[in-house]
C-alpha cells in the first residue's frame, strides 16, 4: 500500500492494512539489522530530532540506532540540562525544535496530548515515544510484530495482558494493533488497576476482563505483563508488592497453563520478582529480549515510511 500519514501519534485510527504494512517493512529491517555492516542509505541527509522531556534508555536508544542505521543525522534533546528543566513552555520549545530543521521529532513527554500540540506547530513529520498514560504506538506495533514473528497468523490468537491497565499506555496501544489483526485480548490485574468501565465490562472491541489470572492464562497463545510502578502502592490502589505479586505475579507454574510454547513478554524495564519471576523473564518461553531488537527494527521502519527514500541497498 502508498502510506499516507504524516505522523505516527497513536494507531487507535489505522486500519489492518496500515499496521500490516509497518510489520512488512519492518521485516526488511530485519534484514538490514542481520547484515555484517548495519547501514543503508533511505534516511542520508534527513535529520531526527529525540526530543525526550521524559527520561528513558531503551526507546530513546532504539531510535537512535534506528535512525543512524538508515544514515540519518540525529540531534538529542533531554529533559535533564535543558531548558525543559528551567521552565520553558512546550511552544516555545517547538520553536526550538522547529529552528533546528528536522525532518522527524521522536517525542517522549509526560503529559498525553504533548504530541499532538507539537505536530500542529512543526513541519516535521512527529512520533509518539510515550505521552502520559495515553499510548505508545511504537512499542504496540513491536509487540505486535514480535507475536506475529512467533505465533504467526495473530487471527484467533489470545493473548493475556497483565498487571496496572489503567495507568499503561503500553496496554492501550498493544489493544490497537493486536485486535486489528485478529488477535482477542484478556486483561487481568487487580479491579483498583482497572479502568472503572472497563472492569464493569464495558472494555474495548475484543477485549475482557479476567481478574483471576489462572483462568486468564488457561489456553492462552501468550501472555504480556507490565511494569508495576511502586507508586500505585503508595497510593492506596495495592495492599502491598508481595500481594501483588502472589495474585497476579507471572511465575513458572503459571505459564505453564498457557497453550506449550506460548511466548511471555515485558515491554520493560522489568521488576523482577514482582511482576515477573526471574526464572520466567529468562526463561525458554522469554522473547522480552527478541522485543527489544524487533524494537529497533519497528522504528526503522516507521522512520523509512515516513521520510526515507525508497531504497535499503547497503550503503
Amino acid at each position: 500500500m502508498r502510506w499516507t500519514r504524516r505522523h505516527v501519534l497513536d494507531t487507535d485510527d489505522w486500519s489492518t492494512e496500515e499496521i500490516q504494512a509497518v510489520l512488512d517493512t519492518t521485516g526488511a529491517m530485519v534484514e538490514v539489522l542481520s547484515r555484517p555492516v548495519r547501514r543503508a542509505p533511505p534516511l542520508r541527509g534527513r535529520t531526527v530530532v529525540l526530543f525526550f522531556a521524559e527520561s528513558s534508555t531503551r526507546t530513546r536508544v532504539s531510535f537512535e540506532l534506528a535512525a543512524r542505521t538508515l544514515s540519518a543525522d540525529v540531534v538529542n534533546i533531554s529533559a535533564s540540562g535543558s531548558s525543559v528543566e528551567k521552565g520553558e513552555s512546550l511552544y516555545d520549545t517547538v520553536r526550538t525544535l522547529q529552528a533546528l530543521g528536522g525532518d522527524v521529532v521522536v517525542m517522549r513527554h509526560g503529559s498525553s496530548g504533548a504530541p499532538y500540540f507539537v505536530s500542529e506547530r512543526t513541519d516535521a513529520a512527529v512520533i509518539n515515544a510515550g505521552d502520559g498514560w495515553h499510548a505508545h504506538p511504537t512499542q504496540g506495533l513491536l509487540d505486535a510484530y514480535t507475536l506475529r514473528a512467533a505465533l504467526g497468523d495473530l487471527a484467533k490468537k489470545r493473548i493475556v495482558i497483565v498487571g496496572d491497565i489503567v495507568h499503561s499506555r503500553v496496554a492501550r496501544s498493544d489493544i490497537n494493533a493486536l485486535v486489528p489483526l485478529g488477535a482477542t485480548i484478556t486483561l487481568s490485574g487487580p479491579p483498583t488497576l482497572m479502568p472503572s468501565a472497563w472492569r464493569c465490562g464495558q472494555t474495548p472491541a475484543g477485549t475482557t476482563y479476567e481478574p483471576d489470572l489462572d483462568r486468564a492464562l488457561d489456553g492462552a497463545d501468550g501472555v504480556i505483563a507490565l511494569r508495576l510502578q511502586k507508586e500505585r502502592q503508595e497510593g492506596g490502589l495495592l495492599p502491598s508488592l508481595r500481594e501483588y505479586t502472589r495474585v497476579w505475579g507471572l511465575t513458572e507454574a503459571r505459564v505453564s497453563l498457557m497453550r506449550p510454547g506460548a511466548p511471555v513478554m515485558h515491554p520493560g524495564p522489568m521488576n523482577e520478582g514482582v511482576e515477573i519471576d526471574a526464572d520466567v523473564a529468562h526463561g525458554a518461553r522469554s522473547l522480552v529480549e527478541r522485543q527489544v531488537t524487533n524494537g529497533v527494527a519497528v522504528r526503522m521502519a516507521l522512520l523509512y515510511l515516513l521520510v526515507g527514500t525508497p531504497t535499503l541497498e547497503a550503503s
